[in-house]
């Protein structure tokens, strides 16, 4: 089969290498779409894998040709989508069906072989099936919407809130699009390029709930915006030392602060925004993946409903759509903002 293969920083070269062979409790499935997280850049062109070879990608989707002795008949022509993350059953965490949190956990495109293949060894118990109406590529977002779910739903925000998102990544876009379906309207956006604007408006927000980070007094602005009380919630979705501070700055009292975007450094406050986090009573939590549990109620079931009901539309999202071959491509638009983009999918 082709695939793309990382040997380390900045060599990843597309190949025919041996098609994955299947244990007793795994099935293979043919990649029938990709996408590309903003984590993968790093990984392919900065600090590598934890080892190589490796083929990257966790967000994927596709149909299940062959099965593991093991497995049962009926998944055989699924199509499914695919929870990256294997945990290893037996930690606390994994006792408590909290697999996010597993302690001693692999994951598809990072610890083993993933998605930029045209196909992919994957354990039964990481399959989603999908229902007729899902395509390829809303399924291949399954992942990036779980995220941004796990994030909205451990916040659980009221309708009367006044909640701010800090980043207009792909992340940030689809909070924007969650909370909003989820009866949520009182969103103030902070982004700081002229498609970002042009994206939050096509998803029905006004142009005034956005603030362009590149000319506008941020604390200024949001205070001017909440009758100067602050925000109520602050989606953090960049991951850096400025916009962590200005969460905390910008949040009502007892207001509560989500950190969701990856460190980029190590991160540092100043003592007078600690204060605040003090004298402010602030809640700051973090959030980490999503819930995969084979219950409805879990945050791929919550995203596949929707997905089914259609009141959610990730692809419109997608702006650009690849062919495998042009897996390296993608990645330099990506890595080095030679165009504007929120998500590309790549198909086989």
């Amino acid at each position: 089969m082709k695939a793309w293969v990382l040997h380390g920083i900045n060599d990843i070269q597309l190949e025919e290498v041996e098609t994955p062979t299947l244990s007793e409790q795994e099935v293979l499935v043919q990649v029938k779409a990709f996408g590309i997280c903003g984590s993968d850049i790093p990984r392919i062109y900065q600090t590598g894998a934890y080892s190589h070879p490796l083929i990257p990608g966790h967000e994927f989707s596709g149909q299940v040709v062959q099965l593991g002795a093991n497995v049962d008949k009926t998944w055989q022509d699924q199509r499914v989508a695919i929870f990256p993350l294997i945990p290893c059953q037996s930690c606390l965490s994994c006792q408590k069906q909290q697999y996010e949190m597993c302690a001693h956990y692999s994951y598809l495109g990072s610890r083993q072989d993933g998605g930029f293949a045209e196909y992919v060894a994957v354990p039964v118990w990481n399959l989603l099936p999908l229902p007729e109406g899902v395509s390829y590529e809303a399924a291949a977002m399954l992942e990036p919407m779980s995220v941004a779910t796990h994030a909205m739903r451990h916040q659980n925000p009221s309708p009367s809130d006044t909640i701010a998102i800090c980043g207009l990544g792909t992340i940030g876009l689809l909070l924007a699009m969650l909370l909003k379906e989820a009866g949520i309207h009182h969103l103030l956006f902070l982004g700081n390029k002229d498609f970002q604007r042009e994206k939050i408006v096509e998803l029905g927000f006004s142009p005034d709930a956005y603030c362009d980070t590149r000319t506008e007094d941020i604390p200024k602005w949001l205070l001017e915006h909440t009758n100067h009380h602050g925000v109520d919630c602050f989606f953090e979705c960049v991951g850096k030392n400025v916009t962590i501070s200005l969460a905390i700055e910008c949040t009502a009292p007892t207001g509560s602060i989500m950190l969701v975007g990856n460190p980029h450094q190590d991160l540092h406050l100043k003592k007078e925004i600690y204060w605040k986090i003090l004298r402010r009573q602030l809640h700051i939590q973090g959030t980490w993946n999503s819930s995969f549990t084979h219950h409805l109620e879990d945050d791929w079931h919550y995203i596949l409903e929707r997905l089914k009901q259609q009141t959610l539309v990730p692809t419109s999202l997608i702006t650009h759509r690849l062919p495998f071959e042009q897996l390296e491509q993608a990645l330099h638009i990506m890595k080095d903002k030679t165009e504007e983009y929120i998500k590309i999918i790549l198909s086989t």
